[in-house]
This record gives C-alpha cells, structure tokens and sequence, in this order.
C-alpha cells in the first residue's frame, strides 16, 4: 500500500516567490549538499509554457543555494539540437549563474549503466548521469502540456530528458517502462509543475497556450502528475500514469490536495488531433526496428518534418 501523498495548488498573483519558499520548506532540500534541478528544454529557445522558465528556477536556487554545497542544472541534448544552445538561448544559463547555480550537459557527463536484472521487459538497462545519480537530492521543474503522441507530458515524461544520449528516441516503444525506471530511480524529492501556462492540442511544443495562473508543488512526481491531468481535464487512467500507479501501488484516494481544489481550478484542455502524421509515428513508435529506421539520422527526420510539412501546412518537432 503506497503512503498518502500530498500535493498543493497555487493560484499565482504576482510574485511567486512565497510559493517557492513554502514547497521547498515542505521538502527538507536545505538538509541535502547536492541538488540536481532537472528543467524542462524542449525546445531550443524559450517559449512560455514550453521550457521552464528561467525566473521559476532562479527563485528556487535562490532558495536554496546558501545550505547546499552544490546546485546543479542539467539538461541533455535534443535529437536535433545541443543542450548548450538551448541553455544559452532560453536565458537559463544566465537564470543559474546569476543564482549562484552550475549548469550541466548530461550528454557530455560520465554515465553509469543501469542493469534491471528482473525485468520482464525488453528495458533491461539504462545508460545514465553519474552526476544525477550521485546526487542527494532531484528537483523536477515540468510544465503542464498535452503531449500528441502520448496525450499528457509532465512531471515523470520530464524525467526522460536525464537520459544522456540524444538516441533516447529509440526508447519509445518502451516508455511506460522506462518512465517506471526513471520514477524510481531518481525519486524526485520535490516537484515544481508550472502551469502559469499549459498547453493544450499538439503538445508538448507545438500546441496552444493557456493561461492558468497556477503551480502545482508535491514531494511525489507521479502525485503531482495524476493531479495535473485532473486539472487538465484528462482521465489519467488512460495514460502511462495507469501503469506506473499500478506498479507502485499509488492510489488516487492516497493523494491529499491542499490549497486550491481540482474543482475550482480544473479547466477542459483541448485534445491532440490525431492526423494522419501522428497516426504514423505513434505506428512507427509501437516497434523498436521501425524506430531505429525512421530516426537513424537527422536526415531521415527532416524528411519527414517535410512530408509533414506538407500535409499540415506548417513544421513538427520531434521530442
């Protein structure tokens, strides 16, 4: 039976910094010497409600910097961009630095491999950053989105970007049990969702924005989510939430809101399209031979951005 889980919603006025203070002292992170944020850069230049927001993060590094010894935030790099730039053009390198924070490519970190010895699934390993894993604590900053191949994308889908290798792509088939693995691994000790401005349709970068003026803080990723997608208007259990409450014995009736209640706050977002693009590569994604087929190379990808191009009549990025 998984312990009761508290999650709480902020309406946010103006200033946030009040909240940040209050989810960090509901956390115990002033006790840990080294902390690992992991934002969410998706996309290699800022786009509110797409990659976390550099105030967001340097508030809580603020927070935090005079009792840990270390802070660090890191990133790996994208399919088709490098990490360093997206850092740089966001304005998330210069957020950390200014905040007395380190910045860090996961890509370019030593990485441990991971064995999963019982693992029934293909997942029996994961290569990851030696630098998160020796951490004493993670921070997960998720942003509020739907996502068109998977239909949500938040706090635990965030945790697929601390893979290192930009070929993390191949994984899809797979993802409900890697999200598992990731979930347990890392145990994010406190979870920031920022939902100032969710996105709704054709997540997580190409969809439209919506304004909530929320925050949503909890020591429990998977927490965090279920709740998000109650916000979102979702039935979490038609996503990979199911799966990993049912791996780990999380009930909805185990988690305790505090502060605003799904009720007051909760607003219908629209549904992905499911066009014939979509339809494609959630396809291509079932099968572990077609995915290594279809995103062997950047090239590969452009022509497909084309083709999509073409029948949509505007660009798709792939995440």
């Amino acid at each position: 039976m998984s312990p009761a889980q508290t999650v709480k919603i902020y309406r946010v006025q103006k200033d946030i910094a009040d909240i940040m203070k209050d989810a960090v002292k509901n956390s115990d992170l002033k006790s840990k010497n080294r902390i690992f944020i992991k934002p969410n850069l998706s996309h290699p230049e800022y786009l509110p409600g797409v990659v976390t927001s550099p105030q967001l993060t340097y508030e809580l590094i603020s927070l935090i910097r005079d009792k840990a010894r270390e802070v660090i935030v890191g990133e790996s790099d994208g399919f088709n961009y490098a990490c360093s730039m997206a850092f740089q053009k966001t304005g998330m390198e210069t957020a950390v630095k200014k905040a007395g924070g380190t910045i860090m490519n996961l890509s370019e970190d030593q990485v441990v491999k991971v064995k999963f010895p019982e693992s029934t699934s293909p997942v029996k390993h994961l290569f990851l950053s030696k630098t998160m894993l020796k951490s004493d604590a993670i921070v997960d900053l998720p942003l509020l989105k739907t996502h068109e191949f998977m239909l949500y994308s938040g706090a635990i889908k965030n945790l697929f970007g601390c893979i290192p290798s930009n070929r993390r792509i191949y994984l899809h088939p797979y993802l409900p049990e890697v999200f598992l693995r990731l979930y347990q691994l890392f145990k994010p000790q406190l979870t920031i969702m920022d939902a100032r401005i969710g996105i709704e349709g054709n997540g997580p970068t190409k969809g439209k924005p919506v304004k909530l003026d929320l925050l949503l803080t909890g020591t429990d990723a998977l927490a965090v989510d279920i709740v998000s997608a109650q916000v979102m208007g979702l039935n979490w259990k038609d996503t990979y939430l199911n799966y990993l409450a049912k791996q780990t014995g999380l009930q909805e009736k185990d988690i305790q809101i505090q502060g605003c209640q799904i009720s007051e706050v909760k607003r219908k977002f629209e549904l992905p399209r499911i066009d014939l693009p979509v339809k494609a590569q959630m396809e291509i994604y079932k099968h572990e031979y077609l995915t290594k087929f279809f995103f062997c190379s950047l090239d590969v990808v452009k022509l497909f951005q084309k083709i999509t191009s073409a029948y949509r009549g505007e660009t798709v990025q792939f995440a």
